[in-house]
């Protein structure tokens, strides 16, 4: 990240136009860790990363090569994978219980053959484009403790789970397992057992119509600082709801367990806002009270590119001091001061914090950086205003093992796929 300031600072002096611009670093080690991390809490639960996390081409590629599975949204999102070479499409859940028709007849024809439903009108549609899917279907459970609630929208309730399947029946669809989603977000691990037990219910009723159902997926929603937590949780549900598993296949989709760490974001200070010294405070937002700013600073980040994170994904960012008066070396003598940060466009609600504290001596020309900036965020950027989103530089961490494994695991990757076309 230092180094994208120092190239950035030797390019202004060369008169480049947007020398400043913000930019991502993305830890690929990182995402090499998280990997290990579940398997090691999870050696029974193949991950299906959910792509609409962060659609990173490197990051696909480096899961690819770990042999993840992935869960795919949209035509768009399948067409990604598969262009990525080497991942057969049985690899591919289309995890959307709600698709068009078209997205349906192309996935058909693409060979991606799992895709989830909640409703009955989605079983006639996929009766009509894609007779042979396996289907799992999607059921209704409690995301209440979760940030982004899902069962708004999805999820079939239990007591219509007996009459979906009785259709899927009659129009000689295959349903092979239950799906459920706590939501994304989640901070109480305690509402997957709820989930598990939910689904026992529903393979049991599916017994009792005839289906032989073979695969849980047990969705997202894992959060990094609960992670092992959930897993001890999730882990001692499904061995008390499903104690016999010789025939089970279990499947998750987690998506910013992965990169949420992953990724930081480096944005410039472009402008500021302060009282004119020896003058009464100008707060343009109303009469100054206690704990509101003394300085507004602009950055070239802003709600409608990464910091969408703070609209969609309810996030909280902080920002952090990278640079200094051309210094990364922060004195412990500064004097922090009441901060707001704004984003670059001529929009009002383009506030990335409120309240935050940072140094008096901050000017224009500045770096600020922001942590855990990899989950839902580049995905969901726009170009409002004209502003460009934000490139991407990689690196595989600090010198060493792990580092070594992950550069060694996309290069035996792209070198399977170099064979494999030969």
């Amino acid at each position: 990240m230092r180094a994208g300031v120092i190239e950035a600072s030797r390019l202004a002096s060369l008169g480049k136009p947007d020398s400043e611009r913000a930019f991502f670093v993305a830890d690929l080690s990182s995402v090499y860790l998280q990997h290990q991390r579940w398997t090691r809490c999870f050696p029974d639960i193949k991950p299906y990363y959910a792509v609409k996390c962060n659609p990173d081409p490197y990051v696909l590629r480096l899961l690819a090569s770990l042999g993840t599975g992935f869960d795919c949204a949209s035509n768009g999102e399948i067409n990604q994978v598969l262009r990525i070479g080497g991942v057969d499409p049985s690899r591919i859940i289309f995890a959307n219980p709600c698709k068009a028709v078209s997205f349906v007849r192309s996935a058909a024809k693409s060979g991606v053959d799992m895709m989830t439903f909640d409703n009955a009108d989605e079983l006639h549609k996929i009766s009509r484009t894609h007779p042979r899917a396996k289907l799992i279907i999607r059921i209704l459970t409690d995301d209440s403790k979760s940030l982004c609630r899902l069962g708004i929208k999805f999820g079939a309730p239990l007591n219509t789970v007996a009459g979906l399947l009785a259709r899927a029946k009659e129009l000689k669809l295959d349903v092979i397992g239950v799906s459920f989603h706590v939501g994304s977000g989640c901070y109480d691990s305690t509402v997957f057992t709820d989930a598990i037990m939910r689904s026992r219910h529903v393979f049991d009723i599916a017994q009792d119509l005839g289906f032989s159902f073979t695969l849980l997926d047990v969705g997202g929603g894992f959060e990094d600082a609960t992670f092992e937590n959930t897993a001890r949780i999730l882990n001692g549900a499904i061995d008390h709801y499903f104690p016999d598993r010789q025939q089970l296949n279990i499947i998750a989709e987690p998506g910013r367990f992965y990169v949420s760490r992953a990724f930081s974001l480096a944005a410039s200070v472009i402008a500021r806002r302060a009282p004119m010294p020896s003058t009464e405070p100008d707060v343009p937002t109303g009469d100054q009270e206690a704990g509101s700013p003394n300085v507004m600073y602009y950055i070239n980040e802003g709600v409608y590119g990464a910091f969408n994170c703070i609209m969609f994904d309810h996030q909280v960012v902080h920002p952090q001091v990278l640079s200094l008066n051309e210094s990364f070396h922060i004195p412990s003598t500064e004097v922090y001061q009441g901060s707001s940060v704004w984003g670059p466009t001529c929009d009002s609600i383009d506030c990335v914090c409120p309240i935050t504290k940072l140094p008096a001596s901050l000017q224009v020309g500045d770096w600020l950086s922001f942590q855990n900036m990899g989950a839902y965020t580049i995905c969901a950027a726009s170009q409002f205003n004209g502003f460009e989103s934000s490139n991407v530089v990689y690196t595989s961490g600090e010198a060493g093992q792990v580092s070594n494994e992950t550069r060694c695991a996309l290069a035996s990757f792209a070198a399977k796929l170099t064979n494999s076309s030969v």
